[in-house]
C-alpha cells in the first residue's frame, strides 16, 4: 500500500467513525478525491479496504455506499476485542513482561489514578484519561510480541465503538461516569497485577471481564438516541439495540 494511499485510508475510516456520512450515502469517487486532495486510483483502492474491513458495502448504483450497523455487531466486536486483549494480557503474564515495559505499565497507571480521583472530572480529565487508556491497552498488545494479536485488535478497532475509549464520551455525561472510570482503573491495576505475577488466566479473565463497562455504555447509549448522537455523531450509523437478540 502507497503512503497516499494509506493516507486516503486513514482519512476515510476517520471520517465514517466521525459520523461524516449518513447511513446509505453513496460515496463517490470524484467528490471524495476532491474533499481529500487526492486522486481517484488511491481513492478508489481505499474504498476496496475498506470494505473488507466492513465499514461500506456495494451500492445498487455502483461503486458503494454508507453502510448501516447493528448494535448487536458492535457489542460482538467489544467482546471480541477483550477475549484478544486478555490473550495478550495472558502471554506477558506468562512469558514474563520486561522490566522496562511494567515501569510505563506503572507510570500509566499512576496518571489514571491522579485523573479518576479527582473531586470531579472535566472535559479535559475525560481527554486525559482516553489518552492514558489507549497507552495502556497498546503496550499490552506491543508487549505480547504477538502480529496476529496486533493484527486482529487493529481491524476491531477499526469498527465503530469497538476501540478501548470509543465508549467513553458516553461516560462522561453519566451521574456514575466517574465511578465507572474509576472500576475501569481498578480493573488495570488487577490486570497489571497478575502480569507481574504470572497469572495467566486471571489475566485473560480480567480482559474479558474489563469490556463490560463498554458493553454498558453501548446499551446506555442506544437507549438515550438524542443525546448519543449529540456526543456521538456517528452512532445515526447504528440501529436499534438488538443485544438480547
Amino acid at each position: 500500500m502507497t503512503s497516499q494511499q494509506s493516507r486516503v485510508v486513514v482519512q476515510l475510516r476517520d471520517m465514517i467513525l466521525k459520523g461524516d456520512f449518513a447511513p446509505g450515502e453513496r460515496l463517490a469517487e470524484i467528490p471524495l478525491a476532491e474533499r481529500l486532495g487526492a486522486s481517484r486510483t488511491p481513492v478508489r483502492l481505499a474504498l476496496t479496504t475498506l470494505e473488507h474491513e466492513g465499514l461500506i458495502e456495494p451500492s445498487p448504483a455502483g461503486g458503494y455506499q454508507m453502510r448501516r450497523f447493528t448494535s448487536r455487531e458492535i457489542d460482538d466486536a467489544i467482546r471480541l476485542r477483550g477475549v484478544i486483549e486478555g490473550c495478550a494480557a495472558r502471554l506477558l503474564a506468562e512469558e514474563g513482561a520486561p522490566r522496562p515495559l511494567l515501569r510505563k505499565l506503572r507510570d500509566c497507571l499512576e496518571e489514571g489514578d491522579q485523573i479518576v480521583n479527582r473531586p470531579g472530572m472535566g472535559l479535559d480529565d475525560y481527554a486525559a484519561y482516553v489518552e492514558m487508556n489507549n497507552r495502556f491497552h497498546a503496550l499490552i498488545v506491543q508487549g505480547s510480541g504477538n502480529a496476529a494479536i496486533r493484527r486482529t485488535l487493529d481491524f476491531l478497532n477499526s469498527q465503530p465503538f469497538a476501540s478501548p475509549s470509543a465508549m467513553l464520551p458516553m461516560q462522561s455525561s453519566m451521574q456514575e461516569g466517574q465511578q465507572w472510570m474509576q472500576l475501569a482503573q481498578r480493573q488495570h491495576h488487577a490486570t497489571l497485577q497478575a502480569i507481574e505475577r504470572g497469572q495467566g488466566a486471571r489475566a485473560q479473565a480480567l480482559g474479558e471481564e474489563h469490556v463490560e463497562i463498554a458493553r454498558m455504555n453501548l446499551e446506555y447509549a442506544m437507549d438515550r438516541p438524542e443525546l448519543a448522537a449529540r456526543l456521538l455523531p456517528s452512532m445515526r450509523l447504528v440501529t436499534a439495540p438488538t443485544l438480547g437478540g
